[in-house]
């Protein structure tokens, strides 16, 4: 005991109890006693100590995954909120997250939208199956007719130029000019039969992809087709290097040049010209005209199969059906912007990794 504490003791206590013998036993025992409290006090709060920073501990730890259970029970709202939509499920659902839910019937509940699911994934895959089973049976059914009519068509074309060579001194120029209708309606004929074929099996081959010059595909096109010769095909300077199936492509092209055609034949200097527009995800081009235009009441259903401008005379109607399957077909698009008596320009979009 402090030696200070011990004179205090001493000056209150009687006199007679200052000089006391036993008053030195008395005093140790008291310091003592001080010693073994001070003892328990340190590892009271030594405890105590521990004991707090386990808490701490234990605290950070529930906070975090008490956080975990929150994002996952917002994952869980989002993720029935999506499939009650897309099932169109008028069940109704009290799910909040800030409130104590019943954990078992929200289990129920997405077992039952998960069986429902499974029930539209089965019925997917049949239609799927049948589609496909109706597709290949339309392709089939094109081919035939495709071939049964092409076939009587070539042979009565074949036949009207044998009759026109052979009595053109006999017939009249009524039933000349008769005659030269005919064999315009059948080449317009075969040309629509082959169309149909096309659109109907676009899709259908697997066609490798190569390495290509756009430009000098484009131009081998121009070749092939009829160009009037006051027709001009300008070509942007910076046209691609591609790598994609390049007869498709070229299909594409041909009808879009072919309409261009179309459009400008009639003018005194028709001008066609095929841009380009860098793009990491696409490839877009466009094809622009100075011709005659299309009407607004026409823009909209201009690419449906059998729509045609009403100017268009030779027109199939399925041309430009073909250029929008083939964008389709390859996760793009294609629209026009048009002017009357001034010129259209169509643009084109095809995903470059299909």
């Amino acid at each position: 005991m402090h030696s200070l504490l011990k004179r205090q003791i001493r000056k209150y206590l009687p006199a007679d109890l200052r000089a006391h013998p036993e008053m030195d036993s008395f005093l140790e025992a008291i310091e003592k006693s001080y010693e073994n409290f001070e003892d328990k006090f340190s590892m009271l709060h030594r405890a105590s100590t521990i004991s707090s920073d386990e808490l701490f501990e234990a605290n950070k730890k529930l906070q975090k995954e008490a956080l975990q259970q929150k994002n996952i029970l917002v994952s869980l709202e989002k993720a029935i909120h999506s499939l009650r939509e897309n099932l169109n499920d008028e069940q109704e659902f009290e799910f909040n997250i800030e409130n104590e839910f019943n954990a078992e019937h929200l289990a129920s509940y997405i077992s039952s939208l998960a069986s429902k699911v499974s029930n539209m994934t089965t019925e997917k895959d049949k239609l799927v199956a049948n589609l496909e089973n109706q597709n290949e049976s339309l392709n089939n059914y094109a081919h035939m007719v495709s071939h049964d009519l092409r076939s009587p068509i070539r042979n009565i074309s074949a036949l009207m130029n044998w009759i026109m060579e052979d009595e053109k001194d006999k017939f009249s120029q009524i039933s000349k000019d008769n005659c030269s209708l005919v064999s315009e309606n059948l080449i317009k004929m075969d040309k629509l039969v082959t169309g149909i074929l096309n659109h109907a099996t676009m899709g259908e081959t697997k066609e490798q992809r190569v390495m290509f010059s756009l430009e000098e595909s484009l131009k081998d096109i121009e070749k092939t087709i009829y160009v009037p010769e006051n027709v001009t095909f300008k070509y942007q300077k910076d046209l691609p290097k591609m790598e994609f199936e390049k007869e498709r492509l070229e299909q594409l092209f041909m009808n879009l040049f072919l309409n261009a055609i179309t459009a400008t034949e009639h003018l005194e200097n028709g001008v066609i010209e095929i841009g380009y527009e860098p793009d990491d995800t696409y490839w877009k081009f466009s094809v622009s005209d100075n011709g005659k235009g299309i009407p607004v009441k026409h823009q909209e259903g201009i690419f449906q199969m059998f729509k045609k401008l009403e100017t268009f005379i030779n027109s199939t109607g399925i041309g430009l059906a073909i250029v929008k399957k083939i964008t389709v077909l390859y996760e793009g698009s294609v629209w026009l912007e048009s002017e009357e008596n001034v010129g259209t320009t169509f643009f084109i979009t095809l995903k470059k990794n299909t």
